[in-house]
């Protein structure tokens, strides 16, 4: 799908308050446009509608207008200049960059990864930098959303539903 058809129906499920699925939506986009701030500036403004700064700050590390708040949430939740190079899902030379600041910050993030861990990374290589993120850190994990707590919610309700029929079941047969 064209990226304009696509970023159209961003902006209709944002309309439609189904934000789990712009949400995936600019996720996949920035996976085939990694380069483009615009879409990483579109999904972290997705991110600040469910409250979550952390994921905001990813993806608007690479904008001098970020909120340091946001940043600094970014860091403390990918604690560790690997993962922090993973949850930026940039690939190619920090030369593609569309801002001098963010080629900037892409510099200093490769660089504090390899001294970190004594050996020179790239971006496009995820095992020069995946020792970084075995030793010492987990993984970050995802913020609850309201869609997630209501599906374990169901699968639970429908689970507790089926033991109770085929409780009665049982005593039925017994009886």
């Amino acid at each position: 799908m064209p990226l304009r058809e696509t970023l159209a129906r961003v902006d209709a499920d944002l309309a439609a308050g189904r934000l789990p699925v712009a949400r995936q939506r600019l996720r996949g986009l920035i996976s085939s446009f990694p380069h483009d701030l615009t879409l990483r500036r579109r999904l972290a403004e997705v991110y600040r509608l469910y409250g979550d700064a952390a994921e905001a700050g990813r993806w608007m590390y690479l904008e001098g207008d970020r909120n340091a708040d946001e940043s600094a949430a970014f860091e403390a939740r990918y604690g560790s200049p690997g993962w922090r190079m993973k949850a930026l899902a940039w690939h190619g030379p920090e030369g593609k960059a569309a801002t001098a600041f963010a080629e900037g910050q892409l510099v200093a993030l490769r660089t504090a990864c390899a001294e970190e861990l004594g050996h020179p990374v790239d971006w496009d290589d995820p095992a020069s930098y995946r020792d970084g993120l075995e030793e010492g850190h987990e993984a970050p994990s995802e913020p609850w959303t309201v869609g997630g707590v209501l599906a374990g919610v169901g699968c639970l309700v429908a689970a507790l539903a089926f033991v109770a029929i085929w409780v009665n079941g049982l005593i039925a047969l017994f009886d």
